[in-house]
């Protein structure tokens, strides 16, 4: 893909805060969401990030506080990383040495495939397309580091 940032170490690349944009639509019903707010990834001991995001999530005209908790952890390969859930469960893996990464997880019935995107040093993007008996969603989200 053109356009894209290759990121030779990921877990330097994301540190720090971001501003997030995200966009949630429901495929089935045509109902959409947003989420704004931000993440921080902060240092782990002894290796790692830890992933705060925090901010409102706005469905069908009723705002909410939403809030998550990942673990970015080094992964097999150089610059790579192992995303884990807050209580370690595993997520997906993550490269982005060239820019771009496709990842997928499963949950119970339904299917998470998500899309990574570097857009340079600054921006990057996630989309993510559920599909299962549970849902059929697809959240796209931009990130731009706060200065």
């Amino acid at each position: 893909m053109s356009g894209l940032w290759p990121v030779p170490d990921v877990l330097g690349f994301l540190a720090g805060e971001w501003d997030v944009s995200r966009s949630v639509r429901d495929l089935a019903s045509g109902e959409g969401g947003s989420f704004t707010g931000t993440t921080v990834f902060q240092r782990l001991d002894p290796a790692g990030l830890l992933h705060l995001e925090s901010g409102t999530f706005t469905w069908q005209g009723v705002a909410r506080p939403a809030s998550r908790t990942l673990r970015f952890l080094p992964g097999p390969a150089p610059g790579t990383a192992d995303v884990r859930f807050s209580d370690g469960r595993p997520f997906h893996a993550l490269d982005l040495t060239t820019g771009h990464h496709l990842a997928e997880h499963p949950c119970a019935a339904d299917l998470y495939r998500g899309e990574f995107s570097v857009l340079d040093p600054e921006r990057w993007r996630t989309a993510w397309r559920v599909s299962g008996p549970a849902k059929t969603l697809l959240l796209t989200t931009a990130y731009t580091r706060r200065p």
